[in-house]
């Protein structure tokens, strides 16, 4: 690369650096101006001067109990009064699928169960218990009020629907509608302001959405589970959501629209869109340890600002979903949720998405046990990528026919400034036996995509999920067939037999395709080789000694069959008579030389010169 392409690269980077700059830089600035034209909007709202009282908002001084604002809130209009003091009672929206009960205290969701699903331990599945979710709204109705404080009445109540209204003075009312899918998760949410024109100013434009949920641990391994749950978050036009979470306490301030979150759980969420977008909002969630007696796993809140056009029936379409992280279902809504769970990138996500979850899908059809589903799926994939590898197994298979000639070629240039002699002479031998050292290289590269589509596949399938084979209970979380009782760092508290298996195959693997190489003192060769036969196994050990035995099963069936195709072709397609051959039959004949090969001669005949010049 010359000097021009450089400084073109580089001027290129610095406007682009420049312009993203600028553009965050206005952004900010116009979230910051809206933020202050709604803060004057609110402190021109007319105030009742008719309470004698308002929320306390006094800090909590340590050592005292916290003040409790709703007990000291004075409410001038008499049926809200009325309300907030009311006791609320819990109603019912149930399918095949899913069992929601509402609390009139708020007229808002109060636990989720999923009835086709449960707990690690058996229990029935709430993604949130009675009392772990709040969804609340926040609006300036001649005070400020909040949903959540006020019992609402039950206006309608059906199989598949509930309407809850929050009567005023006036005659207006806030409504909640809720509507039940018959065959699905959704929930149909319709907010409305009815008949609130001289109650809700006209100048007010906005309200605040809060919706918290509090998720309890419904997996064998916390590390597992936390690592997977997450809290994603949608701009409308954009490929994927984006994320905040896996196992760490986040949080993020949203200056732009977005059309939905989720609060995410390894194989579950809870996720609640707004057709006609939010403006911005504030995300956050933090994790519970491990340790903490409550089994949760995480708290997740947004709040949301959502734009207010007065009127005298105003109505605000919502949606919530309450299900599995199963990939066609989410896909259905046609909303993008099916991009909460993790396939990989582009490339990964494209394989996995058009190749892996349709054969995962046809193998479920007719086949039970999903043990035997992933021996098809590797079976498959070993079958159809074996043209790729056929010439890295091929070209180590020769390599180790070849070996005895390549322990006499070391013993002609035993010394170290010899080195370059003895890699052309090795080079020679290769290409007269059509060897073709680097031509296996690429097609393998090629399969990695593969294992990292896997590797994101197996953890996330909602499928495997408590589905037992063999010694295992669970394909989505770590089998265990020895419980230490403690922690150690590294390894955990268990010890995986599927992880250990795929090291050990992993070992024997390496050490069949290292065996053609001789004894050498080149240091890059030494390491690489010890890198290859003990580092990887012993790696991977650990790594996949907390993951899914679905993973460490495949990598194991992965190697063994990568294993008998190795031996097959070494037995069948490999000739030891048919090599010795055609080297014989092309001594004392010029080769070809490639580029590298020229190379390679250029920097020998400089080494000599250099020695020569030495002496």
């Amino acid at each position: 690369m010359d000097k021009n392409s450089i400084i073109g690269f580089v001027l290129i980077a610095l406007i682009l650096f420049g312009f993203t700059f600028f553009q965050s830089n206005q952004a900010r600035k116009q979230a910051e101006e809206q933020r202050l034209r709604d803060s004057i909007a609110l402190a021109n709202m007319p105030v009742d001067t008719t309470a004698s009282a308002v929320y306390d908002t006094a800090a909590e001084l340590p050592g005292q109990p916290a003040p409790e604002a709703q007990s000291q809130a004075i409410y001038s209009d008499s049926m809200l009064a009325a309300a907030h003091d009311a006791e609320g009672e819990i109603v019912t929206l149930e399918n095949e699928l899913v069992k929601l009960d509402f609390t009139t205290k708020g007229a808002q969701p109060y636990s989720a169960q999923l009835k086709k699903y449960s707990s690690y331990g058996g229990e029935p599945l709430m993604l949130f218990n009675g009392g772990g979710a709040e969804y609340a709204i926040s609006i300036y109705a001649g005070q400020y009020i909040r949903t959540s404080d006020f019992n609402f009445t039950l206006a309608e109540s059906s199989d598949s629907s509930l309407v809850f209204r929050l009567p005023f003075d006036g005659g207006g009312y806030i409504e909640q509608k809720y509507v039940l899918q018959s065959d699905g998760y959704k929930v149909d949410n319709l907010l409305s302001f009815v008949g609130m024109q001289d109650i809700i100013p006209r100048n007010v434009g906005s309200y605040d959405v809060d919706f918290n949920v509090t998720v309890p641990r419904m997996e064998k391994g916390y590390k597992n589970e936390s690592q997977y749950s997450k809290l994603d978050y949608y701009f409308d036009g954009e490929k994927k959501p984006d994320e905040i979470g896996r196992g760490r306490n986040s949080s993020k301030s949203i200056g732009a629209r977005l059309s939905w979150f989720a609060f995410q759980q390894q194989f579950f969420s809870a996720i609640m869109c707004a057709p006609q977008e939010f403006a911005n909002g504030e995300v956050a969630v933090q994790f519970v340890p491990e340790s903490d007696p409550s089994h949760n796993l995480m708290n997740c809140s947004a709040r949301m600002r959502a734009d207010f056009r007065p009127g005298a029936n105003v109505a605000v379409p919502y949606e919530f979903y309450f299900g599995p992280n199963h990939f066609s279902t989410l896909k259905s809504y046609n909303r993008k949720y099916e991009k909460i769970i993790p396939l990989g990138g582009s490339l990964v996500g494209w394989f996995t998405r058009y190749a892996i979850i349709p054969m995962f899908n046809f193998f479920s059809r007719f086949i039970s046990n999903f043990g035997l589903i992933i021996l098809l799926m590797t079976l498959v994939i070993k079958t159809v990528v074996f043209p790729l590898t056929y010439k890295s197994y091929s070209s180590s298979a020769k390599m180790q026919v070849l070996r005895p000639e390549i322990e006499k070629i070391n013993a002609k240039y035993p010394k170290q400034e010899d080195a370059m002699k003895k890699q052309q002479a090795t080079m020679d031998l290769y290409k007269r036996a059509g060897v073709n050292t680097m031509g296996g290289c690429l097609p393998t590269l090629l399969t990695f995509p593969i294992l990292w589509a896997m590797f994101r596949f197996f953890p996330a399938s909602i499928e495997l999920r408590q589905q037992p084979f063999l010694w295992c209970d669970d394909l989505s979380a770590y089998d265990s067939i020895l419980d230490f009782g403690f922690r150690i760092p590294l390894l955990g508290d268990h010890l995986s037999l599927f992880a250990l298996l795929m090291a050990a195959v992993m070992w024997l693997y390496a050490k069949m395709t290292t065996a053609n190489q001789t004894a050498s003192n080149d240091p890059t060769a030494s390491s690489m080789k010890f890198m290859s036969l003990w580092m990887m196994p012993i790696m991977m050990f650990f790594i996949c000694n907390n993951l899914s035995a679905a993973l460490s099963y495949y990598y194991l069936l992965s190697q063994l069959i990568a294993i008998i195709q190795t031996w097959v072709i070494k037995k069948f397609f490999v000739h030891p008579e048919q090599i010795y051959a055609k080297i014989k039959a092309s001594e004392g004949k010029p080769l070809p030389k490639s580029k590298w090969q020229q190379r390679l001669e250029e920097a020998q005949r400089m080494q000599a010169q250099q020695q020569k010049n030495r002496r």
